[in-house]
This record gives C-alpha cells, sequence and structure tokens, in this order.
C-alpha cells in the first residue's frame, strides 16, 4: 500500500553516505584496487559531492551508515547530522524520508554517494519537478536509482524491491504506475561501483589511482 502523509512546507536534501572504514567502502572497487585505494577514491567522492551541493539554496542532512561523525568534511553548522536505520537500503531511505516529514519538510530530496556525475543543476530539477510531480527518480545505468526526491511520503515504494540488483528502478516505476503516483526523471548517469567504472565515470581518478 502505498500512502502520501501530507505536511510542512520546507525542503530538505539528505545525503546517505558511508562512514569511512577501510574494507567497509567501495568494496567492488577494493577487489581489484585494494582496500586502501578503495577508501582514498571514496573519500575524493565525498568531497566531489559536498562541492556539489553545499552552496544549494536547501537545508541539507548527512545519514552516516554506522555512526555520526563530528569532525568531518560536513560541518555541524550546516549539515544536520543522522544514523541510517533500517536492515536494508529500502528501510533506511523510508525511515530517513519519513523523519525528515515528521520534522516539517514536505520536499525531500535523497542522494547516494556513488555518483561522480551528479550536479548541483540536477539536484536543483530534482526540487524543482516536486512544483508539477510527486516523486522524481534519478536513473542509474545500472537499473538503480542515485535520487528519489518526494512531495510525500510514499510508504510502500521502499518496500518489496529487490535492492543491490538490476531490476529495483523498473520496479520503482512499476510502482509508480501501479498507483498513479504522478512521477518523472532527471538525468540517468553512471555510479562508480567498479574499476571500470572509475575509468568511464572519473578517468582522472584512475589514472591517479591505479
Amino acid at each position: 500500500m502505498v500512502e502520501m502523509v501530507e505536511t510542512g512546507n520546507k525542503s530538505l536534501l539528505i545525503i546517505f553516505v558511508k562512514n569511512l572504514n577501510s574494507g567497509k567502502v567501495k568494496t567492488r572497487l577494493a577487489k581489484t584496487l585494494g582496500d586502501k585505494k578503495a577508501l582514498q577514491i571514496y573519500q575524493e567522492m565525498l568531497q566531489k559531492i559536498k562541492e556539489t551541493i553545499q552552496y544549494l539554496p536547501f537545508e541539507k542532512a548527512v545519514f552516516y551508515s554506522d555512526e555520526i561523525v563530528e569532525d568531518d568534511i560536513w560541518e555541524s553548522d550546516s549539515y544536520k547530522k543522522f544514523v541510517q536505520e533500517g536492515k536494508n537500503i529500502g528501510e533506511r531511505m523510508q525511515n530517513a524520508i519519513e523523519q525528515a516529514y515528521n520534522d516539517g519538510y514536505d520536499k525531500i530530496s535523497l542522494i547516494g554517494s556513488d555518483c561522480y556525475q551528479i550536479t548541483s543543476s540536477i539536484v536543483m530539477d530534482s526540487f524543482r519537478l516536486l512544483n508539477d510531480y510527486n516523486v522524481v527518480l534519478g536513473p542509474s545505468q545500472d537499473g538503480g536509482y542515485y535520487l528519489i526526491a518526494m512531495t510525500g511520503l510514499y510508504n510502500g515504494l521502499f518496500e518489496g524491491k529487490d535492492w543491490s540488483t538490476d531490476k529495483v528502478l523498473n520496479q520503482t516505476k512499476s510502482d509508480l504506475e501501479g498507483y498513479d503516483i504522478k512521477h518523472t526523471f532527471v538525468a540517468e548517469l553512471n555510479d562508480i561501483d567498479d574499476e571500470e567504472d572509475l575509468k568511464q565515470v572519473a578517468p582522472e581518478l584512475f589514472e591517479k589511482y591505479k
């Protein structure tokens, strides 16, 4: 069942990040480049995302995978900080968005930290499109999505998905169409998951760390 809960009138950008623990980030990259380089690459990806979104005119919240870090690139006076809660990525996204709506936000855009190609214009567009649509998705070439934005809390969009597979985007689109939720898309991009992605998406990082 997909249910929309109406709330306040504020906008929030949520960034999902992993804690910087060697061996626990970019594990597919680490298989070929090693844990140390994978961690360094992920740190550069986070820095790129921060540079992309830091001046956007929305409130921002960072949701960490394991624990809040006070002294890192996400300054506490600019970014609200929380810990992701849930057994899988779907539950964690749903809980984060539900928390945001309970705090009075009615336009929320959530992005991951694997999409090096994301631009400030894409994030801005996700909020702008919420003036005319209820849900906005940023499709990934691997069959998932790197961004989801909403004007209401749609319980159900994050349930019953084969997370971390190429089925997620199509399963989500089927739900949106089945429940007649007005939706649209921003640009399709490519996440960085393995060394081939790194070579294609961020050749400068590939050359630096190969």
